[in-house]
């Protein structure tokens, strides 16, 4: 397939720019609107800090979705009209919360009716692709929910340490720009380019010391793109190694997710109740700084990234050279740690 690179670049360059120019717009009207995250036990700063910063995100990312609306055929669609749908009403949610700080019961509930517009619009993951799972087609709907739920509250929790979000999500999000190239998928290419230009744009006034917040605004919509990107590419291509390929693009928030809910149901706790035990707070309070911790878990996203795009493009070797250069890793991780703390 031959791919328009310059629409690529035109997509990242383009929502990058716009991103990084309304950063202090955002800024703004999150005082103005006193959308404000003041200092709490959990928490990693000591000032009131702006907390809708992600509106930045959400404008570089939607006014080059439209600008590129004429150079991308399958943006004309009612697959894509629910997309679009589906992240204003996550944006507005996540506006809302920002202000208002809603219940999590609701934000559950508003986060189910637009997983199920995208849904109805067309966009589902092809469970039958799958070897022996032709008998459960009828799941395709659920699944599908329950994955783009899951992506949202996913990224919303490892956004408590300044530019992890943005930074993973980048990651993420390039990862699957090349899982995407290789598929032969315009659409979803031009969408996560997109949005990592959107979050870089963002990240040189949210990075460590922040002086902007994204909030729920940004953090929602970042897992949300995440998810239907995801699903309208890599689950359309790699059959039954779609799933490990879309867990490992966005390993990080799904498995800190994945112990977080763990760890609250043994220690009989909500699911959704917020805590200090998520890997980015275990590191700070292991004796790394903000900047440290943030790095070695981009370091972390990156390699199970690399680790994706080698499965997708099936080079074993590649593969097992990845994998011990990321236990190797771990191990000096580990040692650097068990020195600081003496």
């Amino acid at each position: 397939m031959n791919h328009n690179w310059l629409l690529y670049m035109a997509a990242f360059a383009t929502s990058f720019a716009i991103s990084l120019l309304t950063t202090p717009f955002a800024k703004k009207m999150a005082f103005r609107l006193k959308a404000i995250d003041y200092p709490k036990s959990r928490g990693l700063h000591s000032e009131p800090m702006p907390r809708m910063g992600g509106i930045a995100i959400v404008l570089g990312f939607m006014i080059t979705v439209l600008l590129l609306t004429p150079f991308v055929e399958e943006f004309i669609s009612v697959q894509f009209m629910g997309f679009l749908i589906g992240g204003f009403i996550i944006v507005v949610l996540g506006m809302l919360d920002d202000v208002y700080e809603l219940s999590a019961k609701f934000k559950f509930l508003i986060q189910i009716l637009v997983a199920v517009i995208v849904v109805c619009t067309g966009t589902r993951i092809d469970v039958i692709m799958w070897p022996y799972w032709e008998y459960f087609k009828s799941f395709n709907a659920p699944i599908t929910i329950i994955w783009i739920i899951g992506v949202i509250n996913a990224v919303n929790l490892i956004d408590g340490v300044d530019g992890l979000a943005a930074g993973v999500t980048s990651i993420a999000a390039l990862c699957l720009s090349v899982l995407c190239i290789i598929s032969g998928t315009t659409t979803a290419v031009v969408l996560t380019s997109t949005l990592a230009g959107a979050c870089l744009g963002f990240l040189p006034r949210n990075f460590s010391p922040a002086e902007v917040y994204m909030g729920d605004t940004g953090s929602t919509f970042l897992g949300y793109v995440l998810a239907v990107s995801s699903c309208i590419g890599v689950y359309k291509s790699y059959a039954v190694l779609s799933v490990v390929i879309a867990v490992l693009a966005m390993a990080l928030p799904i498995l800190d997710t994945l112990f977080a809910m763990i760890r609250r149901a043994v220690n009989h706790k909500p699911i959704m109740s917020p805590d200090r035990g998520h890997l980015h707070h275990r590191l700070i309070d292991s004796g790394y700084s903000h900047g440290q911790a943030v790095m070695i878990l981009y370091g972390l996203s990156a390699i199970s990234a690399v680790i994706a795009i080698l499965i997708a493009i099936q080079d074993f070797q590649a593969t097992v050279v990845v994998l011990v250069f990321f236990l190797v890793l771990l191990l000096v991780l580990y040692v650097y740690r068990s020195r600081m703390n003496k």
